[in-house]
Parts: structure tokens; sequence; C-alpha cells
């Protein structure tokens, strides 16, 4: 036996046994507290990663062809620029609230309408609303609104002068393709998930602005469209759940297609793998930062940096971010072993193009991730927005009549909302397998070696069902 091929097995029997390992308890930001579960966590563990094998091998026997590569899709109806302007309108409004109240309201986090609007409404909300209804951020985006405005007041004033066109946008560079988005979904990770003033109202009101003004002023140089779809952390990063949701929206046309279906045709630049990384990476990291197995490393690695000079509060945030590297590391690291094990079986592609053509199979992962790991967070903590809204300031206000408004935490029983963790999880590593099957079945010459570079795929797949599932348990110890 050849010894890449060899050593190749042995890694993937290593990531099975790895990840089939029974999970420990942890809990997290974000997730329910103490659940009383009717059944182990280890053996949902084991159920969990044995419904993956089942759905592999019913895939090698049912599924001999391609049939996700083309998507299907049933025009509806149309939904004209009017909807543009109306939904720009209100993005621009709640974007002028987050700053108000940031600025100006109470620096008490949870009285103030600005730090749940940006870490439930807009992080979770957003991304459950974009994965169900397709790309909501597109048309609420209000510095996209801001700047199509922008364009349609200077179009108005050139019109008639000489060289009344307005100059064209200088040509993206490919190379730097998702790039400026890792950098920021890694940059709100780290003041999300580091940062000890993460909740602080004017902050988040501040950096809202800087933010909204980098997005106009790269907008203006590369064109408003072409920006959005690379460079715009936050639109690409929604985009790219967006393409799982049943609708989309395309040329002011409403289209129905199959769940999924947006997938295998998304477009992977420079950046997209380490994009989807970092996705399932910081919320790796959010898990496990609430967990015994940080808790007992966590103080080693702040005393190493306080003997180095760093202040308590800096060198807690410095073994933070060392966690938080690592994690995003662990999900690049996971996802390199399964497609060197598919290089091992069909030779005949690098790695690099492996790594792009199954990319589109990690957003599912990261879906999951998100959605099981802040369902709680967003069916209690979503609640609050109901009297924020009436009160935004924190100062007694009843602007809307709903400031009485109260959390019901009867909603969900925390069992409740384990079961829908569970089922989250795992539906969407079952997605994940079925992009990977459906790739391998369209790339592989025939079907034996789709079917053997997928073993690897499932090794991946095990890998992340089971470290989701350590990651949402509940403490119990």
């Amino acid at each position: 036996m050849p010894p890449l091929r060899r050593s190749g097995r042995i890694a993937a029997l290593a990531l099975l046994a790895l990840a089939l390992l029974p999970p420990a308890t942890a809990s997290a930001h974000g997730l329910v507290g103490k659940a009383d579960l009717p059944l182990p966590m280890w053996l949902f563990a084991w159920a969990a990663g044995l419904v993956l094998i089942v759905s592999f091998a019913a895939l090698g026997l049912l599924w001999p062809r391609a049939r996700l590569q083309q998507p299907r899709e049933r025009r509806l109806f149309r939904l004209g620029a009017w909807l543009d302007v109306v939904c720009g309108a209100i993005g621009i409004g709640l974007f002028a609230l987050l700053v108000f109240s940031g600025l100006a309201g109470t620096k008490i986090p949870t009285a103030n309408f600005a730090p749940t609007f940006v870490y439930v409404a807009f992080w979770v909300g957003l991304t459950v609303g974009s994965a169900l209804f397709g790309d909501l951020f597109r048309l609420f985006s209000p510095w996209r609104a801001l700047a199509r405005a922008a364009a349609w007041a200077a179009g108005l004033a050139r019109r008639g002068a000489p060289g009344g066109e307005l100059p064209e946008p200088l040509a993206y560079p490919r190379r730097l393709g998702h790039w400026p988005a890792v950098v920021t979904i890694a940059a709100f990770a780290w003041l999300e998930l580091v940062s000890v003033d993460r909740d602080d109202p004017r902050l988040l009101a501040l950096l809202a602005l800087a933010y909204a003004a980098v997005q106009l002023v790269a907008m203006s140089v590369w064109g408003i469209d072409e920006w959005s779809r690379r460079g715009d952390g936050f639109a690409v990063f929604f985009g790219l759940f967006a393409k799982v949701a049943p609708l989309v929206r395309r040329d002011g046309v409403l289209y129905a297609r199959r769940p999924l279906d947006g997938l295998p045709s998304m477009e992977v630049v420079p950046g997209t793998v380490a994009l989807l990384c970092t996705m399932i990476g910081s919320t790796t990291f959010d898990g496990l930062s609430g967990g015994p197995l940080w808790t007992d490393l966590s103080p080693h690695l702040q005393s190493r940096f306080e003997d180095v000079g760093l202040g308590a509060t800096a060198a807690g945030q410095a073994s933070f971010t060392v966690g938080l590297i690592g994690c995003l590391l662990l999900a690049g690291l996971v996802y390199r072993i399964g497609v060197l094990g598919m290089r091992s079986v069909g030779g005949e592609r690098s790695a690099g193009e492996l790594a792009r053509s199954f990319a589109h199979t990690l957003v599912p992962i990261a879906l999951a991730y998100a959605v099981a790991h802040y369902a709680s967070l967003l069916i209690y903590q979503g609640q609050a927005l109901g009297y924020l809204i009436s009160d935004p300031l924190g100062d007694g206000s009843n602007l809307l009549g709903t400031a009485g408004w109260t959390i019901d935490y009867t909603l969900i029983s925390a069992t409740g909302i384990w079961y829908l963790q569970v089922m989250v999880i795992v539906l969407g590593h079952i997605a994940a397998l079925v992009l990977a099957h459906d790739r391998a079945v369209a790339l592989f010459r025939d079907g034996r070696t789709a079917l053997r570079s997928q073993l690897w795929m499932l090794a991946v797949m095990v890998a992340f069902t089971c470290l989701a599932l350590w990651l949402i348990s509940a403490a119990n110890a």
C-alpha cells in the first residue's frame, strides 16, 4: 500500500475515533442551562453519528448520479424596486436608532436597545431569517441603501451636464476575494467573544458608524454591488446562509426553489473557505469558552501573559484571543483532513481544487452551529426587543406602549430547546453530507471513486456533529 494512502487511512480512522468519543459537558453564551435530559448525552452522540453513517450508506445506494448541480426554480411574482426603497428606509431607520440609543441612552446594556439589537436581532435573527426567506440583509442594509440613494441623486445632478455620466468604479482585485469579509467576521467574533467592552452601547454605536463609513467609501471605489458581493463582511456572511433558503429574488422577481439549491452554484473566490471556517470556528470557541476544558486551561494562558507584563484584563483578553484563533485553525484543519483524504482517492485533482469544489458543503454546518448555539438567546432574549423598541434609551419612555412587556421563560422548556438544537445539528450535517455526495458523483469519474472519497467527508461530518453536540451539552457536573 502506498505510504500516502496508508497514512491517510490511519488519519481517517483517528478522526472517526475522536469524533465518536462520548462528548464532555459544556455550557456557553447563547446556550441553555442545565436540562433534565431523558437520555444520557453519550447516547445522543452515538445516535447522531449512526444517523450520518446510515445516511451515507443510503446515499451510496439511492443517489447514483448528481441531482443538485443545476438549480430548479419556479417563478412566483414580481417584487419591484419599491421593495428595495421601503426596506432600505427601514434599515436606515433601525441603524439610526441603534446609533442614537448607543450614544445617548443608558450605559446599562440590558436596558439599552443597541446591544440586544446587534447581538440578537442582527447577528442571530438575520441568520435565521436569511436561511428561511433569502437575502434579507441585501434589502435592509443601511449602507447599501445610502450608497444607492447617493448614486441616484448624483446621477440626477449630473444629467444634462457635459460628461454627465458618473465615473466607472475600479475593478475589484480578484485575489482580494472574500478576505475583507474574513477580517470583518473574525473582528466581530473577537468583539463578541473576547472584548470586555462587548456590551458597551457607546462602543457599539461608534463601531457601527465606523463600519458604515468604510462600506460607503469602498462602494464608491469598487461599486455598490461588487463590494457587497465580495468585501462587505456582513453582506457576504448573510448571503451565504441565504443560499440555503427556498426563496430567491433576482432582477425584481421572486422565485421558489428547493432548499439547498443555491449552494452548488455558489461562487468560491480567494478567502471563501477561510470565511466558512471562521464562521464555524468562532461559534466553536463561543461554546468552548464556557466549558470546563477552557475554564481549566484559560488561567494558565492568562498567567503566561501576565508574566510578560500584561495587566489582568489585557492578559485575559490575550488568552481568549489565543483560544479563538485556535478554534478557527481547528475548523480549518478538520476540513483540510477531509480534502487531503479525498485527494488520496481521486489524485488527479489538487487539494486546492477539491477544497473549492466542496466549500459549499460547509454552509449547512455553519448554519447548524449558529442556529443551535444561539437558539435560546433568540427565543428568550429576542423577546426583549418588544419593550426595548418602546424605550430604546432606557430612560423610562413608552413610545409604542410595549415598555411593560417581559420575557416569557416558559415559552419553551430547556429540554425542548436542547431537542431543537440536536435536531438542527443532525439535519445540518445530513444536508452537508448530501451536498458533498452530490458534488462527488458529479466530479469523480465513477461511482466507486466518488463513494470512497466521501468516506473522508463522512469522517469530517461525524467530527463536526459530535463537536457541536459537545458544545451544546448541558453542564451537569
